[in-house]
């Protein structure tokens, strides 16, 4: 693991990595913002972060302004790249909704993309992995949330990975890619043509076929209104229903004008590292019992760690 470049942040630093990743099979990046309370290698609690389409483990930490609020709850936040980088494979940089950029988290099952298109592997395997032990991130008190593809990302790994994620929560997530244009184009090429194994790696199905609320503490997830991309490529009125029929207490929060980039979620990460926060630092719980009465006790209650 090679550090590329440190910064001073809130307190703490912000760094930037480089590696050979063994689940990839190519060198990966990835960023991790180290709060001040992680001075001398004391454990904290780690958070990470997801990116959608076209991004990479730079532009959460660039664009998000979430370090200052995990700084003041003592959260390590971690982001990776989206997708492997310099494959080789013929076309993957061609479209900006696959391939280079857009991995989706998953692991991928056809060729030519299954030798280095194993984000879950690289996730929720080898990363957690990573920072858990050569840095100080407490693998007992881990939780995950991303955008977009990275939304999605991070509904599904927590489902399907509840031994290592505690907390999860999304903004603009694509809820069921098994249905949308995105989700079908990346299923179909790196799942195949077995709409049964993706419905693996979709949300609303995997919360579908929990017999019990699979968190105990809630999801929240933030969805703008102006989003272009709502109506078509999103859809979380069905992950709200598939909560709904388990019993899985959602917070769905919808805003006016707002659309699907970072201006959005720069305007709503202070809350969603709050959520995170209280969770994995063991604070009073985020009663979510609607969206008016949890943002208020969620401003004004839950004090930072």
């Amino acid at each position: 693991m090679e550090l590329i470049s440190q910064h001073g942040c809130h307190g703490g630093v912000q760094r930037f990595y480089h590696h050979d990743s063994a689940a990839i099979g190519l060198p990966m990046r990835f960023s991790v913002f180290l709060p001040p309370q992680a001075q001398g290698g004391a454990k904290v609690p780690v958070l990470f972060y997801l990116a959608g389409l076209t991004c990479n483990e730079e532009t959460f930490m660039i664009k998000a302004g979430a370090q200052r609020f995990a700084a003041e709850h003592g959260l390590m936040l971690v982001a990776p790249d989206t997708s492997p980088r310099g494959a080789g494979v013929p076309g993957e940089a061609d479209a900006w909704d696959f391939g280079v950029g857009a991995g989706f988290y998953v692991d991928a099952t056809e060729a030519p993309w299954s030798r280095h298109w194993r984000m879950e592997s690289y996730v929720a395997g080898e990363l957690f992995d990573l920072v858990t032990t050569a840095l100080p991130g407490e693998a007992s008190r881990a939780g995950i949330f991303g955008h977009s593809m990275g939304g999605h990302g991070a509904l599904v790994l927590a489902q399907r990975h509840p031994e290592r994620f505690r907390s999860v929560s999304a903004f603009a997530p694509i809820c069921t890619p098994s249905t949308s244009p995105w989700g079908r184009n990346a299923l179909y090429r790196y799942l195949g043509d077995d709409k049964i194994v993706w419905e693996n790696h979709d949300a609303t199905a995997l919360m579908l076929k929990h017999i019990r609320p699979p968190f105990a503490d809630g999801i929240l997830i933030d969805q703008g209104l102006s989003d272009q991309f709502l109506h078509e490529q999103l859809l979380p009125d069905a992950f709200a229903a598939a909560c709904a029929h388990v019993g899985q207490n959602l917070i769905l929060r919808r805003h006016e004008d707002y659309d699907h980039g970072y201006y959005f979620i720069a305007s709503f990460v202070e809350d969603h590292v709050r959520f995170h926060g209280s969770i994995l630092n063991g604070c009073r719980r985020p009663l979510l019992a609607s969206a008016a009465s949890w943002n208020a006790q969620l401003r004004n209650t839950l004090m930072p760690a």
